[in-house]
């Protein structure tokens, strides 16, 4: 668990990379139930020096800093081989730009996979690294967003990173 100016988020890892990371919860203890789904990982203790490294990146980026996370090394096992190439795409929507879903899918090569795009975005084990938040439906709505808070979180992530949407 380490703070943020967002709240207290939570990092599990393995061997691989980062396995999951939780985003403030309406508080610590809901945040830690919540990384408790990845229970078998490593969630507490010292994590290794990369790990240390993303949460440090991680919380420069709660405090409004451009961060790019493509370097960070992640642990997808989880995902199927359709999600992760949604996941992968997502990687490479940079700070301060958006995406739409029919857009991801398309640069994924899928193009009409848009509702499948938006269940990977959805079972994102690792928002912000993987930044679904930038991933907006069609006409730059904000489309959902599954973390605690809902839209209302992923709007404050869109305009932390000074993006502004069509009303």
């Amino acid at each position: 668990m380490f703070e943020t100016a967002f709240g207290v988020c939570g990092v599990a890892w393995s061997e691989a990379g980062i396995v999951a990371l939780q985003l403030p919860e309406a508080d610590r203890a809901a945040t830690e139930a919540r990384l408790g789904r990845f229970a078998s990982l490593r969630a507490e203790g010292k994590p290794p020096p990369a790990t240390a490294a993303a949460i440090a990146d991680l919380q420069r980026y709660f405090d409004g800093a451009e961060v790019d996370f493509a370097g960070i090394e992640l642990d997808l096992g989880g995902a199927s081989d359709a999600h992760r190439r949604f996941l992968d795409a997502a990687r490479h929507v940079r700070w301060g730009e958006t995406v739409t879903y029919g857009g991801l899918a398309r640069s994924a090569g899928t193009p009409g996979a848009a509702r499948v795009v938006g269940q990977a975005m959805a079972r994102n084990p690792v928002p912000i690294v993987i930044p679904c938040h930038r991933v907006l439906a069609s006409g730059d709505r904000l489309g959902g967003f599954s973390a605690y808070g809902g839209t209302v979180q992923k709007e404050r992530l869109l305009v932390l990173e000074r993006i502004r949407l069509a009303l």
